[in-house]
Order: C-alpha cells, then structure tokens, then sequence
C-alpha cells in the first residue's frame, strides 16, 4: 500500500463520515452478501481466505470472481466437495484438496522457502486437520514436512522422525484425545511450537475440549495453542515464523 493510500485509511478511521465519498477506494468490494477485503495483502501479508461453510456456492464464486482482480492465489477452506463441483464449473483452474476440504485458485507459481515446517500429528485421525495445515502452509510458499501417527501410544515412532522435526524452524503439532503429544514434543526441540487440539476421541474429549486444556496447561515452553481442529489458523501463524 502507498504512503497517500495509507494516509486515506486512517483518515476514514478518524472520520468515517469521509469514508462514504470514497466509495471504490474503500479497500473492499460490497457484493451485498459480502465485503470482500481488497487490500489485507497489503495490511498483513497474506490475502483474504474464504471460509466456505456458512456459504453457498455462488456465494463463494462470487467472491473468487472479485478477488481475481487483485490476488493471484486464492484459498478458500473448510469446503464441502459437492459445494466444489459447482465451483469448478465456474472456476476451471480451482484445485480441490479433498481430505483438507480446501480448494486452491493457483495463477501464479509461489516461490518456496528454504525452511520448512513440521507438521506432526498424534494419530491418523488427526490428518484432516493436518491437511488443512499443510494446504495453507504451501499456498503461502512454506516446504511442508508431514510426521503423521507418532502418537504417545507409540512414542518409539515419534523418536524415529525427531531428527526432522528438530531441523524445522517452527512445529505444528496436531492431537485429539488428551493432547499429550504436544507437551512431549515441545520438551524435545528448541523451536517455536503451535498445538492444535482435535475433537478426536471418545466421550470425555469433549469434542477438543480436553486436548485443548491439556495444551493450554502445557509444562513445556514455548507451545502456542490455537483453537479446536484450527490446521488453518496454526498454518498461517507458522507461514509468519517461517518467512522471518
């Protein structure tokens, strides 16, 4: 964004009554049903991302439609693959990641670190969630390493992949159950870690509430937790580790 562009933003902070005389240098595109944000690229670094549930799918085209002029990839999470089907016939180039339920809109090649991010998870249950993850984490030009099923129940599985997971710049690590895995993983590295909990489990995970918990009273340092079954929120967080 410009020095004058920015200058405009927080004019129309300070007094939004000039916001209204601005109307298509609002930085947002009013469909009615949406306003989509043109210039969080410019603001946070990543783009908007579409939350497909809770939408329709002509909702979600017109969305793609608009973002078009200003973002080159587009990511759009939590979407049905029957809500894909109707998109794809609207958006040929949208690629759909089933067992993440992302679709990516790539025009354009991302250029990839050379860093990457572990990401780890307790059992295979828990790889939708990590799925998620790791599309978000590429979209964003991250290398990925996936560690998947080195859960406690194991652990000899988890000490066979250390050696990558202590190389990564940041860890993700993925759990339902009770969550156990990220406070052992987070007292064997020396690097930024993100938890996720999952709703994974029998009765007493409470849908993620358990895992969650666990990982919020971690005794290991440096664990960050985000909320329950959020591979998309944890990505993102790491892509901003990763690129420093």
């Amino acid at each position: 964004m410009e020095k004058d562009e920015l200058h405009a933003l927080f004019q129309d902070i300070a007094e939004p009554s000039q916001a209204a005389t601005r109307g298509k240098d609002s930085g947002f595109a009013d469909l009615g049903f949406a306003k989509v944000d043109l210039t969080r690229k410019q603001r946070n670094g990543y783009p908007e991302v579409i939350y497909g549930e809770g939408k329709t799918a002509e909702q979600i085209i017109g969305i793609i439609e608009t973002m078009r002029k200003q973002t080159v990839n587009i990511l759009c999470t939590r979407l049905s693959s029957e809500k894909f089907e109707q998109i794809k016939k609207v958006e040929p180039d949208a690629a759909y990641h089933k067992e993440a339920r992302c679709a990516l809109v790539n025009r354009a090649e991302v250029k990839k670190t050379s860093s990457y991010i572990a990401i780890v998870t307790a059992g295979t249950s828990d790889i939708p969630v990590a799925e998620e993850a790791a599309v978000t984490a590429e979209a964003y030009g991250n290398r990925v390493e996936r560690i998947y099923d080195v859960g406690v129940a194991g652990i000899h599985r988890l000490f066979a992949r250390l050696d990558v997971i202590r190389a990564a710049k940041v860890v993700i690590v993925i759990a339902g159950m009770e969550g156990a895995l990220a406070s052992v993983v987070g007292g064997l590295i020396d690097k930024p870690l993100i938890a996720v909990p999952t709703s994974v489990g029998y009765g007493t995970n409470l849908k993620g509430v358990t895992a969650l918990l666990t990982m919020l009273n971690s005794c290991a340092s440096g664990i960050t937790v985000v909320n329950i079954d959020n591979g998309f929120g944890a990505a993102y967080s790491a892509s901003m580790i990763n690129h420093l």
